[in-house]
């Protein structure tokens, strides 16, 4: 039996009253989606425990099969675990976001907390520059893709509060800064990195061309080595993880999946989407289990680009789904597939939301499941069903572990 999750990232949404109460999943034209709900299952999963925050650190540990509540440790060092730093029991990691502030003293804002989606090579330059002048004994810079990056605290505090960037577009930013013991370490290191990225030349080059410079650094989603039983010792199953992002990459890792690495993976709408998908399939001829993951959804979302959201959601159905299903179908008797995002991402909020997500799961084996025609791969039809999970990290049970 081979198994496969397909996850857009952060594709439910609220209904918008600008595009008649409809949602983008409901705006858009997904096929191959639906097909699975139709032949399949569908329902709702909360996998954002209560009182915890709604990342997708949180969502996806809870999708692959993990309770959030007895295993998550903070963001960056799953992060860690992806660009391949080994964090000792006394180490803290920090997420490392290149933005974009603009205004000045007590008005700054977060203008962008992407800094214009940086290329990863302006970002390396940028962050090896702070490394010349920033790294020491107890803090380390590291180098990831695009915008997202790591700092490593070695003998560090993780009390602190600190909130993530994306969750504050267009606010000012004193109220967010980082607070609590150990805060004024941080703080000291992002006033130092504001003053060393402001003379860079790639930076000037961008504000010459009217594009948002990488002014700043963020540290956030701070936490200690993440340790969690392996996929194959839960589920005695072999796998591969397959993402744009080191986030999800290194969940993966830590779960001892085999992260695959596909050219053209940007985490973007003008990701490599047919390249994922072939990926998956050449690596179903030696594993059991893949977990394909596309990032492209939620960042349109977090720009509050309905258009873009839309196109997003449509090429991971038509670009993903369609060739994993063929692909699936020509190669394999049997197979499960379970196509869902990990959380919503609100064009409203800009941020992601705790709601429940809907999720669609077919078995080739499973001769009881009736077909319904008219049913689609949305919130409403999800809700519809009657079915709810509310421990998010039961549904890899159901998925892996469902009677044939």
């Amino acid at each position: 039996m081979k198994h496969v999750v397909l996850l857009g990232d952060g594709m439910s949404d609220y209904p918008l009253a600008e595009r008649g109460g409809r949602t983008p999943l409901q705006l858009s034209r997904t096929p191959f989606m639906d097909s699975i709900a139709q032949r399949g299952e569908i329902g709702l999963v909360k996998t954002i425990p209560d009182n915890m925050p709604p990342g997708s650190d949180v969502a996806n540990l809870s999708v692959m099969g993990y309770n959030p509540s007895l295993y998550y440790t903070g963001r960056a060092p799953i992060e860690a675990a992806s660009i391949g730093v080994a964090l000792g029991s006394n180490d803290v990691a920090f997420r490392c976001n290149l933005v974009t502030l603009s205004g000045q003293d007590d008005d700054l804002c977060m203008e962008d907390y992407s800094a214009g989606h940086i290329s990863t090579e302006d970002a390396q330059t940028i962050i090896e520059a702070l490394k010349l002048e920033l790294d020491s004994a107890d803090i380390t810079f590291y180098r990831g893709v695009s915008y997202r990056h790591l700092v490593v605290w070695r003998n560090g505090l993780d009390k602190m509060e600190t909130t993530p960037p994306h969750d504050i577009s267009g606010r000012k930013i004193a109220d967010y800064l980082p607070r609590g013991e150990g805060s004024a370490k941080l703080l000291e290191l992002m006033y130092r990195a504001q003053e060393i990225v402001s003379s860079l030349s790639v930076n000037r080059v961008k504000i010459e061309q009217g594009l948002h410079p990488a002014n700043a650094i963020w540290l956030w989603g701070q936490g200690r080595a993440l340790k969690v039983p392996t996929f194959k010792e839960k589920y005695g199953l072999s796998g591969s993880v397959i993402s744009a992002v080191d986030l999800v990459k290194g969940l993966g890792i830590c779960a001892g999946l085999s992260p695959i690495s596909v050219p053209g993976a940007t985490g973007y709408l003008d990701t490599n989407y047919e390249g994922k998908a072939r990926a998956a399939l050449e690596a179903l001829t030696s594993v059991d289990f893949v977990y394909l993951h596309v990032e492209a959804p939620d960042e349109a979302a977090h720009k509050g680009n309905i258009d873009e959201k839309i196109q997003a959601i449509e090429d991971f159905d038509g670009r993903v789904v369609k060739l994993i299903l063929e692909g699936l179908q020509e190669a394999f008797t049997d197979y499960r597939v379970l196509v869902l995002p990990d959380h919503p991402t609100p064009i409203s909020l800009k941020t992601h939301s705790a709601d429940p997500v809907p999720f669609a799961l077919f078995s080739s084996t499973d001769r009881s499941m009736r077909k319904n025609a008219s049913r689609r791969f949305t919130e409403k039809d999800a809700g519809q069903s009657g079915l709810f999970i509310k421990d998010g990290w039961e549904l890899m049970d159901r998925f892996i572990k469902a009677e044939s």
